[in-house]
């Protein structure tokens, strides 16, 4: 019976498929971190947020065109002091910290990893949180994060269709010269951005979704996925926001991923996820009875699933799993 109460999205595969053995590389909002969060726990080879959270599409354009360059890392000079911590513009506050060199350090530490990640990337995942964008007064840099900087530092400003576009197309293509295999999944962020009402909120995830259209339709390595268009039209309840009522519940995020699940990975790739999935949820589990000949052979039976996931794909690491079932064959043993 065709449900009159609900408007359901439906999956079809994407033109690219996702497998284990490529590299994945994300970038962008809080949202883009439960996806990369869902990946690393099905053990795909992902690099996610080397700047931490960015929000807006010209600040991600930018931390591309830095990584793609690959010699430039970052200098005292680009970062500011505030209340005690040490900032950069171009990252989020997980980079800040009280000593300089240490917020340096850290910097320049995700930023090489992100340059020899990005060397062997096959698909980037780019999710865009918002069109409006701070600016310093100062130098005219749009800023990735303004780190609680009193207002008068900035002019605020929506980012434009074409501005988006543009920058993000360039930088892509830019990328691709270099890495023929790269596809790129472009999608905009289900998370309400309210500080300035639901109207401006609205007006800029438009400007987003449309710039995503123009991008995808010049570049045909690139695809859009419809993660707004979940929540909003497809689930479309706050039931399924979080108690702040701006961000997905774990049960959306759920949905979400296996809606990714079911666009981007084949039924071979499904079924690994499974088999991962089931010895994760073992390495979770805590026995009341670890010392019996039961649990021994459950611990022992999930060490031979991982030697034989192993040796299938020789790229997954389970050594958090192994470590786990390791200490509790040795507690039964002795």
């Amino acid at each position: 019976m065709i449900s009159t109460f609900r408007t359901q999205l439906s999956s079809k595969p994407a033109q690219f498929q996702i497998t284990h053995a490529q590299k994945l590389l994300l970038l962008g909002s809080c949202f883009t971190e439960h996806i990369g969060t869902q990946l690393q726990e099905n053990k795909f080879d992902t690099l996610t947020n080397p700047f931490g959270i960015v929000y807006n599409p010209l600040s991600m354009a930018q931390c591309l065109e830095r990584v793609a360059a690959g010699n430039q890392p970052f200098s005292e000079g680009d970062l500011f002091e505030n209340a005690g911590l040490w900032h950069s513009w171009a990252h989020h506050g997980r980079f800040s910290h009280p000593n300089k060199s240490r917020a340096l350090e850290g910097i320049n530490q995700a930023y090489h990893e992100a340059v020899e990640h990005l060397k062997k990337t096959d698909f980037l995942l780019l999710t865009f949180g918002t069109a409006d964008v701070f600016e310093l007064k100062e130098t005219g840099q749009v800023v990735a994060n303004n780190h609680k900087m009193p207002a008068a530092h900035f002019t605020a400003r929506r980012l434009s269709v074409s501005e988006i576009e543009e920058k993000t197309r360039t930088i892509l293509q830019t990328i691709k010269a270099t890495n023929e295999q790269l596809q790129v999944i472009l999608t905009v962020s289900p998370v309400r951005h309210l500080r300035n009402g639901m109207v401006e909120n609205q007006r800029s995830k438009a400007a987003l979704i449309l710039a995503c259209e123009e991008i995808c339709k010049q570049l045909d390595f690139a695809q859009y996925f419809p993660a707004y268009e979940l929540l909003l039209d497809d689930l479309r309840d706050y039931r399924f926001y979080a108690t702040d009522m701006l961000h997905p519940s774990e049960v959306a995020v759920e949905y979400v991923w296996q809606f990714f699940a079911d666009t981007f990975f084949a039924e071979n790739t499904q079924r690994l996820n499974e088999r991962i999935g089931k010895i994760r949820s073992a390495a979770q589990h805590r026995p009341f009875h670890p010392d019996t000949e039961q649990h021994r052979a459950f611990v022992w039976a999930q060490l031979e699933a991982i030697k034989q996931l192993k040796q299938e794909m020789p790229g997954l690491d389970f050594s958090g799993e192994e470590a786990v079932f390791l200490k509790f064959a040795s507690q039964v043993e002795t």
